[in-house]
């Protein structure tokens, strides 16, 4: 029963970064500084063009005071979601 349950709608984890950053008040501008990374880095994991990695991940949970499982967690969840979504797609065509 369980197994058949599909997200309404899958959230890129640059959509949540992108709230957190509005809650800090923060600009992608002062996180990429904070992390010491370059701000088209950290824009393209908003626009979801670049996957958070595991070093990603630690830099975004200590400069957001979150754990980083919560972000390498969000980044699995929606590859994996969206491999799903293009499986069950190319199986309808």
């Amino acid at each position: 029963m369980g197994s058949n349950l599909k997200p309404a709608r899958i959230v890129p984890p640059g959509r949540i970064l992108e709230r957190e950053l509005a809650a800090c008040g923060w600009t992608q501008k002062d996180l990429a500084e904070i992390m010491q990374r370059p701000p088209q880095t950290i824009n393209e994991i908003i626009k979801g063009t670049q996957q958070i990695t595991p070093e990603t991940a630690l830099e975004l949970s200590k400069a957001l005071g979150t754990s980083d499982e919560v972000w390498i967690n969000l980044e699995t969840n929606y590859r994996l979601n969206l491999a799903k979504k293009n499986k069950d797609d190319s199986d309808i065509q």
